[in-house]
Order: C-alpha cells, then structure tokens, then sequence
C-alpha cells in the first residue's frame, strides 16, 4: 500500500513539474527521449493505437475499448476530476465522446518506463478534436500518462491522468 501511494506521489509531483515548465521546453525534452527497452516501448505504442483506435471508433468498438480498463481503474482528469468507476467512464465516453471527439497522439512525444514486476508508464501528449466544431478551430496538445499493468499476457489501464 505504501508502495503503491509512494508511487502516486513521484508521478503525480513529476507531472506537476513539468505542467509549469514551458511547452517549448517540454517538447525538447520529449524529442530527445531514447527508449531503455525498445521493445516494451513498441509494444505500449502499439496498445496506445489500438486502444485509441476503439476510443476514436467507440460507436462501434465500446465494449473492446472498456475491456482495456482495469476493474480498479482512477482516472485523473484536470477538467472532469477523479473517476474510478469503469462503467461510469464507459458511459461518460459514450455520451460526450462517441461520434464527437478524435484523439491524436503527437508523433514522437511518448515516452515509456518500465515498471519491474508490475508493467509499465506511458507519458505522452495528445489531441483532442472536437468533431462538432469547426474544421479551422486551432488544436489544443494536452498531456497524459497511463499506468499499464501487464495481467495474464494482456495489458490494462491502471491508472490514468490526463491534462489539457
């Protein structure tokens, strides 16, 4: 438990540090980033695409995309707050996302960690569009990281946090 709270604090401070540093710095940072296991790094990618791919699809692709999260999900979200209920995030997507929101991720902006025994974290930036709007509104890049937990050969959302 400690472990686990110890945990939270030194991502949640690492990512208020970098919230206050400029994007202009952030983004330098973020290029010069060099995988340690290249192969973990592709594979977190790869879940990434997938797992966006049926948040962007949701219409169709709700269920796989809710099979992604773990029961015990926290979801932190600077606008929306906390969530841990996974059917409440299924249906919070369905509502405000489905047919409305695109998620991209910005190329070459995720980094990826290694967690010894447990899975790894994804720190990345992302857009949102919001498909309502007008196709000249400028594109606002948020930041976000994901907890993966590797279970039984598949991987699941842990945790996640997500500022824009």
């Amino acid at each position: 438990m400690l472990l686990k709270k110890t945990m939270l604090l030194v991502t949640v401070t690492t990512l208020l540090f970098s919230c206050v540093t400029a994007k202009k710095e952030i983004m330098a940072y973020t290029k010069n980033y060099q995988p340690d296991n290249p192969e973990l790094y592709n594979t977190i990618l790869k879940q990434d695409s997938i797992f966006f791919g049926y948040y962007n699809s949701c219409d169709v692709n709700l269920e796989k995309y809710g099979d992604y999260y773990d029961e015990a999900i926290e979801f932190y979200h600077d606008q929306g707050g906390l969530m841990t209920s996974k059917t409440a995030i299924i249906e919070s997507t369905k509502k405000y996302i489905c047919g409305k929101v695109t998620r991209t991720l910005v190329k070459g902006s995720v980094e990826v960690y290694p967690i010894k025994d447990f899975g790894a974290i994804e720190i990345g930036l992302h857009s949102f569009k919001n498909n309502t709007n007008p196709p000249d509104e400028p594109i606002k890049i948020g930041r976000f990281m994901i907890v993966w937990e590797k279970k039984n050969n598949s991987w699941k959302i842990k945790k996640v946090v997500s500022l824009h």
